[in-house]
């Protein structure tokens, strides 16, 4: 019996110090959020979001969840059973460019090829794919990538961060290290995450997507990545009318931005 008092009044003490941790960390972060960034909130347009939260601000795996809302007044509630295991950069995330402006906590911004995945909040962009069709049932617009589709990554090229259809007859010196058809598996299928493109500032990072995984523990460049039949359910769900976001955060952030942001 005293065992169990003993191990009831710890698990308290532990919970009593996570409350008051996470209440810190909103107040850290909070101090250094704008009045316009404080009261900043995912639109009322929203019934979809997309949810992944990390251990760390370094973690290469995080879990992911879907959550909808049928009107603005509704609560958040969850899409799926269970989570979903995704993969990161691997180096981690830093701050993206999104729709809030990130606080000022010491995190740096994301830029390109530093092996990051933009942490914040997105709009969802469009769905790209090597495959002929995307996966039945989906509402989202669909482009299946061709030989003349490039992503720019090249932070000197105007079209910088952007989906370019070269001409057959005019393809510029620049397209045969910017192509997008690389016959890379995991491109089976790439939904856009709108991370540096209102407006493109060069050197941000790039390409941003949604994709299937190489492997369950091979971490990704910067995109945030999954098993084939987890992209294939998600993608499934939404709805271009729902105006679906996306939430990249460690759980700590998470937590301290959650109530200022009007997340899930």
């Amino acid at each position: 019996m005293d065992s169990l008092l003993i191990f009831k009044g710890l698990a308290g003490h532990r919970r009593a110090s996570t409350r008051r941790f996470f209440s810190l960390a909103a107040l850290f972060l909070g101090a250094f959020l704008s009045n316009k960034q404080i009261n900043a909130q995912i639109g009322p347009a929203v019934q979809q979001v997309i949810v992944t939260q990390a251990p760390s601000w370094s973690s290469q795996q995080a879990i992911m969840q879907c959550f909808e809302r049928p009107d603005a007044r509704s609560p958040w509630r969850p899409v799926f059973k269970a989570s979903i295991p995704v993969l990161l950069g691997r180096n981690g995330m830093a701050w993206g460019r999104g729709v809030f402006a990130p606080p000022n906590n010491g995190v740096p911004a994301k830029v390109e090829r530093d092996g990051k995945a933009p942490a914040g909040v997105f709009r969802l962009g469009r769905m790209f794919g090597y495959a002929a069709r995307p996966p039945e049932g989906t509402r989202w617009p669909y482009i299946q990538v061709g030989q003349y589709d490039a992503w720019v990554d090249d932070v000197n090229n105007p079209y910088y961060n952007q989906h370019v259809r070269v001409k057959p007859g005019n393809i510029p010196p620049w397209f045969e290290k910017q192509r997008m058809r690389l016959g890379d598996s995991a491109y089976k299928w790439m939904l856009g995450i709108e991370h540096n493109t209102q407006p493109v500032a060069p050197g941000y990072g790039s390409a941003i997507f949604f994709h299937v995984r190489r492997g369950p523990t091979t971490p990704t460049a910067g995109c945030t990545s999954m098993a084939e039949e987890n992209l294939i359910k998600v993608i499934r769900w939404l709805r271009p009318e729902a105006s679906p976001h996306y939430v990249l955060l460690p759980e700590r952030d998470y937590h301290a931005l959650r109530q200022a942001w009007g997340l899930p």
